[in-house]
């Protein structure tokens, strides 16, 4: 048999070209397409980096309480168009007031700036309920059931808080039963889900409204919206960690690594403004362990970020949050201080799986045409099975439909493990310290 030999370059010659010139390559530029350079979208494109960050609104007077009337709160964003009417409201302006106001007045202040002396008696009275809040959590110890999943005894922990309610409301001159049922709403909320077992950036924001409530009360005047945030926050974020810890509370979301954390959001926010115009601290600073260790007492930011760090069980933020690793890369924190605010709004505020969990009272108003849970059968939050999202439309016959899922409509149903209960269960089988895993590249 034999073989087919491959052609040679004097073979396959072109007919009426001599043998020799094949050997040089051929001139192909004028048929190569040119290269021209990717524009950028322009500033007019929704998503420009260039957009300017959401103003704050001016902040409104309390309202004058005379013959007022307390409402227990409930939810009322039961479907698009109700959240299109929240998005629209007064109470809409006055939460992003609220928020966008207590970051301005910490702007390039560290934690440490808040004397001793310049705490305000109410802000003490508030650092003792959190204090009480983690005495209540040492009387109520997690089982121990090897689950990474949320741990039952939460929900002992969460009947202890709201039995307590009324006494630390009365430490802050609240003794008006509807107004203590009202106020109290927003901070047994801010603990997370009983039901649920889970805690996420909506019942962080209920801490926040719960403060609001306080500021419409005429307890927490302007003057003492730093000390809200660099002197109250701090308190709050060891309580809530401490919980998280003790009875792994699943992240109520499943976006998780891919978010900037599994919990929290405002620490973010607060910690950008802190760091505003910091002379050396530069937003890369967070890859470096010494600065975390250093300065995480005084910055928000960085705590928060250190905290990250020591529940994940693979090293590096690269690897465990991508996203805060992509801001890292940002020139400034006026960026990013800038790209939170719009996060606010664009993640929490418009986003419907997040605010159908928002609760509207007398003092958080809802607006007139929103949905009530009560007209529809639906159980209140507290009582919301798992996954709670509810789904409320007219169909074309003018039917009215609720759907209540039963799971994440974006993880198909699945259950989110909690991270901290992941962690702390290995740390518990192979000791402490724990495994810090490096995938591959």
């Amino acid at each position: 048999m034999t073989v087919p030999s491959v052609p040679s370059a004097s073979d396959t010659a072109v007919p009426g070209h001599a043998a020799e010139n094949t050997s040089s390559p051929p001139d192909l530029s004028a048929k190569l397409p040119r290269l021209i350079p990717r524009r950028r979208n322009g500033p007019t494109s929704q998503h420009s980096e260039s957009a300017p960050p959401p103003p704050t609104p001016p902040l409104s007077a309390p309202p004058s309480l005379d013959n007022w009337t307390y409402v227990h709160p409930s939810r009322r964003i039961l479907s698009p168009a109700d959240l299109e009417l929240f998005l629209k409201s007064e109470t809409y302006t006055l939460v992003t007031s609220f928020i966008f106001t207590l970051s301005d007045s910490i702007h390039d202040r560290a934690i440490s700036s808040v004397k001793e002396s310049e705490i305000t008696p109410v802000v003490r009275t508030i650092l003792s309920i959190l204090s009480s809040a983690e005495d209540i959590l040492h009387k109520c110890p997690p089982k121990d059931t090897g689950s990474r999943f949320g741990n039952p005894v939460f929900r002992d922990f969460v009947d202890e808080i709201s039995a307590a309610l009324p006494e630390w409301h009365k430490r802050l001159g609240l003794d008006n039963g509807a107004q203590v049922e009202e106020v109290s709403t927003y901070l047994l909320h801010s603990f997370g889900n009983k039901t649920r077992i889970d805690y996420g950036s909506g019942h962080e924001l209920n801490f926040f409204l719960w403060l609001l409530c306080l500021n419409r009360l005429s307890l927490l005047p302007p003057d003492t919206f730093p000390q809200l945030v660099l002197v109250i926050l701090p308190a709050y974020l060891k309580l809530i960690r401490s919980v998280q810890m003790a009875y792994y509370l699943e992240p109520a979301g499943s976006h998780g690594v891919w978010g900037l954390d599994d919990y929290q959001f405002l620490p973010f926010l607060f910690g950008a403004s802190q760091l505003l115009h910091h002379p050396y601290i530069t937003p890369k600073a967070i890859h470096n362990t010494l600065t975390l260790e250093e300065f995480g007492h005084d910055f928000l930011y960085l705590n928060q970020v250190a905290f990250v760090n020591s529940v994940k069980n693979v090293d590096g933020l690269r690897w465990h949050s991508p996203m805060l690793d992509d801001i890292s890369s940002a020139k400034s924190w006026s960026k990013i201080e800038a790209g939170m605010r719009k996060m606010f709004i664009k993640e929490i505020l418009n986003k419907l799986p997040v605010m159908q969990h928002f609760l509207f009272g007398s003092l958080i108003p809802a607006v007139e045409g929103m949905s009530r849970e009560e007209d529809y059968g639906l159980n209140s939050e507290e009582e919301e099975a798992e996954g709670g999202e509810v789904k409320v439309w007219t169909d074309d016959d003018g039917k009215r439909h609720v759907h209540a899922s039963t799971g994440w409509g974006d993880c198909c149903g699945i259950r989110v493990p909690s991270t901290v209960g992941a962690n702390e269960e290995m740390r518990k089988k192979m000791g402490l310290g724990g495994l810090r895993r490096v995938p591959f590249d």
